[in-house]
């Protein structure tokens, strides 16, 4: 007989594999896409792209240049895959929308499910909303035109108008009957929601569930009672945590009246988060979403009112350095060592804020904990302060070989970097609570905060020690 134990160690782990070997885009089938792009091969082209999957494809368009995108999707027009253009960059799908046209554009929503036609549709600009909206049926243009009237961002632009809901007195029989037959129904759901007389969502059923019960068995036997339901206003941020928490894969929207009136899936949360994280980022960076792929004065232009506020954050902490003019010309080793303090207060807060903003995002940090929080990352301050100041002041000792010089800055450190850590957890926690997007508008304060602190930390006690 033969020992398991040993059959097992003989086996050889699989070899470690990056996600462009599982998937079908990768840079050498990009660059044989481009070679058949200036070539003009259109049908080695179509059978290039055929194996890809929709947001394979919507990768690959974002990565040519605007000239081979522009010939690309007109060799594509003829098979072009609506489920792409919810995938692209908002920049490049309006650059791809535009070379469509508005009744290719119009058959493409008509095609996709409701919650990708609305979201596509609410991406164009108005004018391009209109003429499009005037070439989509009735009974879709009457739903996208409802959906338009929830607030951007909100549970309602999110959800899908096709779900399965049944009554709780029906079996499981006539459940996948129904199931069956209906020609309506969405093309892929997890759950079947339960409602009441008043269609009001009463109860979930798992598709699992359903299908490892008896066809007699009542469906109000089987269901999970009082499910989640998401208001239709709900912001898609509040909606992703709620499905975060509870570990959803589905859930029934509701009108204001408690009515069932939508269903929003997992896959749409895993892009809101994603959606949601970029934007934070953006924001942290004084950055937009699409700039990679804007022209380069749209750029330029959506970037300098941000840099434009961190000069004058500059100028004032280059008034801060004026007013110790007198101490930085008799002591030139204070304007080499000045830098240094700005710099780590910087740093240390910046790590503070990144911590805090991600933690109000994912809703970590509330009122009962905040000031716990704001103690933690003070006293952290303090602790690194207590070690650079140590660090940097005996660097400064031997450079400068004045133990005052070392003093003075390591003094400096110390109470730049508690100003650190304050004003990177005080300055996100009173934003939110103003209702200020935290990751907006913390990065300019803090940066002024710690340039300020600093020199005014470094060069007033070196001016009031040293001279």
């Amino acid at each position: 007989m033969t020992d398991p134990v040993s059959e097992a160690a003989d086996v050889k782990p699989a070899a470690a594999v990056n996600a462009e070997a599982i998937l079908g885009l990768g840079p050498d089938l990009v660059a044989t896409v481009e070679d058949a792009i200036d070539s003009n091969f259109a049908y080695e082209l179509k059978s290039l792209i055929a194996p890809l999957q929709y947001g394979e494809t919507a990768d690959l368009i974002e990565l040519l240049t605007p000239e081979r995108r522009g010939r690309l999707v007109e060799i594509m027009r003829d098979r072009f895959d609506p489920e792409i253009l919810p995938e692209l960059d908002e920049t490049v799908r309006d650059e791809v929308a535009s070379q469509l046209g508005t009744a290719t554009l119009a058959q493409a929503i008509a095609r996709l499910e409701s919650d990708d036609a609305l979201y596509l549709l609410s991406s164009l600009e108005e004018t391009k909303q209109r003429a499009v909206l005037s070439a989509i049926p009735a009974a879709l243009r009457a739903t996208l035109e409802e959906g338009l009237t929830y607030p951007e961002d909100s549970a309602g632009r999110l959800m899908q108008r096709d779900f399965v809901a049944v009554p709780s007195f029906w079996t499981v029989g006539e459940t996948i009957d129904f199931a069956r037959e209906a020609t309506t129904l969405p093309n892929d759901f997890y759950d079947i929601f339960v409602v009441d007389p008043r269609h009001r969502p009463i109860g979930t059923v798992a598709l699992s569930r359903l299908l490892r019960s008896k066809r007699p068995v009542r469906i109000a036997d089987i269901m999970t009672s009082q499910p989640a339901t998401i208001p239709v206003r709900m912001d898609q941020e509040e909606v992703a945590f709620v499905f975060k928490q509870l570990d959803l894969v589905s859930a029934p929207v509701v009108d204001d009246g408690g009515r069932l009136i939508g269903a929003i899936m997992v896959d749409d949360i895993v892009d809101v988060i994603e959606e949601e994280a970029g934007e934070d980022l953006m924001h942290l960076g004084g950055v937009r979403e699409g700039d990679l792929y804007a022209a380069v004065f749209d750029t330029g232009k959506a970037r300098f009112t941000w840099l434009f506020v961190n000069l004058l954050t500059a100028f004032l902490a280059a008034a801060v350095i004026g007013q110790f003019r007198g101490a930085i010309e008799q002591i030139v080793m204070l304007a080499v060592l000045m830098p240094i303090v700005a710099s780590m207060g910087g740093n240390a807060g910046t790590q503070t804020l990144t911590v805090v903003v991600r933690a109000l995002a994912l809703k970590e940090v509330t009122r009962s904990n905040a000031r716990r929080v704001l103690t933690k990352e003070i006293l952290v301050g303090l602790f690194n302060g207590l070690l650079f100041a140590v660090l940097v002041g005996s660097v400064a000792w031997l450079w400068s070989s004045e133990i005052e010089i070392g003093l003075v800055i390591g003094a400096a450190m110390i109470v730049n970097m508690l100003a650190a850590g304050l004003a990177g957890t005080a300055i996100p926690l009173g934003l939110s609570r103003f209702k200020i997007d935290p990751a907006l508008a913390s990065g300019v304060f803090l940066t002024t905060v710690t340039d300020v602190v600093g020199f005014c930390a470094f060069l007033g006690l070196a001016a009031w020690l040293l001279l």
